[in-house]
């Protein structure tokens, strides 16, 4: 028999085919193959690899998420309530802490604090807050309410410490006096917030004036009035008056003080004159400032205002030394040659308009000059020697020439000194 034809056992035995042909089942000796199913289809070499794999994966249809079983349920609900819990526990802890300061100290260095008379809860937290009397304004206000203190605080000046625990400070505030060290403050019509800087130090208050009195310290807009978005001083809206203030208070208590008074103030002048010359509120409050400047005389500001105003409509420049000595920082100085060649906005005699800004504090007078001037057609002013600051106007220049060379020999016989004095007051 040909080795070829064997029989197997059981039908398992080796069923051998002839050479070069497969058996349709594969037999032991199909697993060494690389056996290709000729069926299925064939991928491209850039669907092969890894990131081919990770795409198919990212693009297959997952299976479901099992549902949870309601052990679980019961389980992760309990969790999350114990979780709720330990926070709102931890809250209230630190919400006690802060409140009743159980660790706090003595405090620190001393210091001086100023209590406005009618101060409540939460003005006073703000004021120790700010001073570093206290850690928090919420929580000193919140412990005054739960005290029952809200309303108890005396006005006055007081001497505490840095880092006080709510409740020494409550008792500083409310069961002792402080001291009545107010003074009073005049701030004189036409000065400059340097000038008010310095009467500011000389009451003995704290901080500094000139940055309190800006528009971001104070929380006033001077654009709200018709100011150009450049303006960042409130030189023109810091009312001159006398205050009373606490000694070792702080300047920005002034300088609030100050727009609350030009505010009930200005709210009293008729604009409906300088509106029908398309003049701002603004314009009013700076020609205020140049009257306050120019005339010593309440009954000049009427035609100083006048001669302003004239100008402006004939297209005229202002030619005012006042504008010039305030950008030169030297109100009450004179000018040299050079100074009248500088080019600001503020050298009235090259620059046609307006100065950018006030160059002082007006009162109620002078508001209502710059809002109403006199009905007449000056154009030019000068100081009439020896007659108490009054000054001598003139509608053309022919006769404000004449007004400048009395003025001129009037200095020339005083020896160079300015002929502005009265005559009773020399001996």
């Amino acid at each position: 028999m040909s080795p070829l034809r064997g029989r197997s056992k059981g039908g398992g035995g080796e069923a051998r085919g002839q050479p070069g042909e497969h058996s349709a089942g594969g037999g032991d000796w199909a697993g060494d193959l690389d056996w290709v199913d000729p069926r299925a289809p064939s991928r491209a070499p850039s669907e092969r690899g890894i990131a081919a794999l990770i795409a198919r994966w990212g693009t297959r249809e997952r299976a479901p998420l099992r549902p949870r079983t309601p052990r679980e349920r019961r389980f992760l609900i309990r969790r999350l309530v114990a979780v709720g819990a330990l926070i709102v526990v931890v809250f209230a802890a630190w919400f006690l802490i802060s409140l009743y300061q159980p660790f706090a100290g003595g405090g620190g260095a001393s210091l001086t604090v100023s209590i406005p008379p009618g101060s409540s809860g939460s003005t006073v937290g703000g004021l120790l807050a700010r001073d570093g009397v206290v850690s928090s304004s919420f929580f000193f206000d919140l412990r005054s309410s739960l005290a029952g203190d809200s309303n108890k605080f005396r006005a006055g000046v007081y001497t505490l410490r840095r880092g006080m625990s709510y409740s020494a400070a409550l008792t500083a505030l409310t069961q002792q006096a402080g001291s009545s060290a107010e003074v009073s403050l005049t701030i004189p019509e036409g000065d400059t917030r340097a000038q008010i800087a310095v009467l500011a130090r000389k009451a003995g208050l704290r901080g500094n004036y000139l940055k309190a009195s800006t528009p971001k310290a104070a929380h006033f807009s001077p654009q709200a009035y018709g100011a150009h978005k450049g303006v960042d001083s409130l030189e023109g809206f810091l009312y001159p008056d006398t205050y009373y203030v606490y000694r070792n208070g702080w300047v920005s208590s002034l300088v609030a003080k100050q727009l609350d008074a030009f505010k009930q103030n200005l709210a009293l002048v008729n604009m409906s004159y300088a509106r029908s010359k398309n003049l701002t509120r603004y314009d009013v409050v700076t020609i205020a400032s140049i009257i306050e400047r120019e005339s010593q005389r309440r009954s000049d500001g009427p035609r100083v205002a006048a001669v302003v105003y004239n100008r402006l409509a004939e297209g005229i420049e202002l030619g005012l030394d006042t504008t010039l000595l305030y950008y030169l920082h030297n109100p009450k100085g004179g000018l040299t040659a050079s100074d009248l060649q500088l080019s600001t906005p503020y050298n009235t005699r090259n620059h046609y308009g307006l100065p950018p800004t006030p160059i002082a504090n007006p009162g109620i007078a002078t508001l209502r000059a710059a809002a109403k001037p006199a009905h007449v057609s000056y154009l030019y002013f000068v100081v009439k020697p020896n007659a108490c600051g009054a000054l001598a106007f003139a509608s053309d220049l022919a006769a404000f020439n004449t007004d400048v060379a009395v003025y001129n020999a009037a200095v020339k016989a005083d020896h160079g000194a300015l002929p502005d004095g009265c005559p009773a007051a020399k001996k």
